[in-house]
């Protein structure tokens, strides 16, 4: 069979990890007690099929939220490993060649993928049983779209570790992309919906690469970003389009990239401005706002150095990139406030406030664990730790630096849709204090992320193990609580949809706003307190963890 030493290998490690019986067993309770909660107590049955159809929703969420945090995992460090350990090399020396290496990695991953399926067989066709539900045009359907949305991510994602150099790097991208594929894909549409154009026609056709509107359409949702308007799009025949083209390009390009001589690449030693002759050095500064190449100056005693080392050796933490971070920052706000402006006359101001808002939590989930999960880890791995542990710096000392490296750099992108509120605020003055209290909602958010990350980076050894684990945890309370809403008013009632979304700052934000399915729900400032309160508890979690880490041995 092709492949099949590394099919058998890679498969195998994978089972014999706890983490792995753990997410299974944890995904079929969680998915049970959906059906219990709703299934008939009293001997009556909901002939019209709404119990099961509102179960089976939220059941599809969360699976179509599971495939995307789960599956990314094991491919998204399987290459970056590979050749970290260098063993890459005896893989490319053996009989199989990178077609064989490549189907091996990807069999293995949907073999993870099936038990993940599998364990959500009791729960579906429990809904089944409630009635209401069509095994061909719900379950297969749905079942399909997974299927597809594995393929779609576990290609991206080798893709990524075939071209990372570490782990974390590699888990950064990959979730990344998963976001991009998953939920910005989305947002042309939103902006262009009803209009006419190339633009509104690419923006339809980009969309497809989402599974989101396929799954809508199974569980009888509405068009995503559909304003009132008909459309008899067959969203699943779109995305099983989209999805094998971006699997099939994935592919082709890790197997060209495998089949590359990866072990032989020269690197560019460079050469420093300061060594260059004089007229390069005059051009450069003239070209260069901040000349990259040029040495930097030394740390001043008032500055903290472990503040300076992660901007120094973090990957995007040089001045050069941070200016850049600034940039596109700049361009991001002056497009939303370009859209802002425009769709406030279709739409209103809240509408588009609302986008605003799910564009900024999810780029807090995605930078944020990125940034702090490696903070005290990366040290951990790379040997750092024991070097920071000689020097005279405190503990405290040590924290302070490391989390003002990652307020700077997320505050930078907190900043990026300042432009589009002060535009809101000047279309409706009146929104002046619900745009303020959005605001602190966002940065409680961005600040509870942050330090729920920088704590689970000090209870690991490996990188990317905090990263996964940061990446989950904010998963489970955010997005756990959204499905949660998902099923109000029929698995679940007001109170325990509210105690759900209490712990989320974007339902906290959407309530502000007064959108749509969220504006009952009073959940401020009971969800400052509780982004607070956690930012302080995981705060002293990890100024206690590094000083126990930071004690002599």
């Amino acid at each position: 069979m092709i492949g099949c030493p590394v099919i058998q290998r890679e498969f195998v490690g994978l089972l014999r990890t706890r983490r792995s019986y753990l997410v299974l067993i944890g995904l079929a309770v969680a998915m049970s007690m959906l059906v219990v909660a709703r299934w008939p107590s009293d001997g009556l049955v909901d002939l019209s099929g709404r119990q099961s159809s509102a179960t089976f929703r939220v059941i599809s969420f969360g699976m179509i939220a599971a495939v995307a945090l789960l599956v990314p995992v094991f491919p998204a460090t399987s290459i970056v490993q590979e050749k970290r350990r260098n063993t890459l090399a005896l893989l490319l020396n053996s009989p199989l060649g990178p077609i064989d290496i490549f189907l091996g990695k990807l069999i293995a991953t949907l073999g993870f993928v099936a038990l993940l399926l599998l364990v959500t067989l009791p729960a579906v066709s429990a809904c089944h049983a409630l009635g209401g539900l069509s095994f061909g045009d719900d379950i297969l359907r749905l079942y399909a779209v997974l299927v597809l949305t594995s393929l779609e991510f576990a290609a991206w994602a080798l893709l990524v570790s075939s071209h990372a150099t570490t782990t974390d790097g590699s888990m950064r991208s990959t979730f990344g992309g998963v976001l991009f594929l998953t939920i910005l894909s989305l947002i042309p549409h939103y902006f262009l919906e009803g209009s006419e154009g190339t633009l509104a026609e690419l923006a339809t056709h980009f969309r497809t690469l989402s599974p989101v509107p396929a799954v809508l359409q199974i569980a009888g949702q509405l068009d995503p970003g559909a304003i009132g308007l008909l459309n008899a799009r067959d969203h699943v025949a779109d995305f099983l389009v989209s999805s094998m083209s971006v699997f099939l390009l994935c592919s082709a390009l890790t197997i060209r990239q495998l089949a590359s001589p990866l072990l032989d690449r020269s690197r560019s030693t460079g050469t420093m401005t300061n060594d260059q002759p004089t007229g390069i050095k005059v051009l450069r500064r003239l070209f260069y706002l901040v000349d990259p190449q040029r040495r930097s100056a030394g740390i001043p005693s008032f500055v903290n150095p472990i503040l300076v080392k992660e901007f120094q050796c973090r990957q995007f933490g040089r001045s050069h990139w941070l200016l850049r971070l600034i940039a596109g920052c700049g361009m991001v706000s002056l497009t939303l406030a370009y859209a802002t402006t425009l769709g406030s006359s279709e739409w209103g101001v809240e509408k588009i406030g609302a986008i605003i808002v799910m564009m900024q939590v999810g780029l807090i989930v995605v930078f944020a664990p990125g940034i702090s999960a490696g903070l005290i880890s990366s040290e951990r791995e790379s040997g750092g730790w024991d070097q920071l542990r000689t020097t005279p710096l405190s503990a405290n000392a040590i924290v302070r630096g490391k989390l003002f490296s990652v307020a700077w750099t997320l505050i930078l992108l907190l900043m990026a849709t300042l432009p589009g509120y002060g535009v809101m605020i000047w279309i409706k003055p009146v929104l002046r204090a619900q745009i303020l209290q959005i605001m602190i909602s966002l940065v409680l958010a961005m600040l509870f992320a942050a330090m729920l990350s920088a704590a689970v980076s000090s209870c690991f050894r490996r990188t990317a193990s905090a990263t996964v684990t940061s990446y989950l945890l904010l998963a489970l309370l955010w997005g756990g609580s959204l499905m949660i809403w998902l099923g109000r008013d029929s698995v679940f009632g007001f109170e325990v949809v509210r105690s759900a979304l209490s712990v989320n700052p974007l339902a906290a934000a959407l309530s502000i706003n007064r959108s749509p399915g969220f504006s009952i729900y009073n959940l401020v400032p009971i969800n400052w307190w509780i982004m607070g309160g956690g930012s302080l508890i995981c705060f002293i979690f990890l100024s206690i963890q590094t000083w126990r880490l930071s004690r002599p041995e």
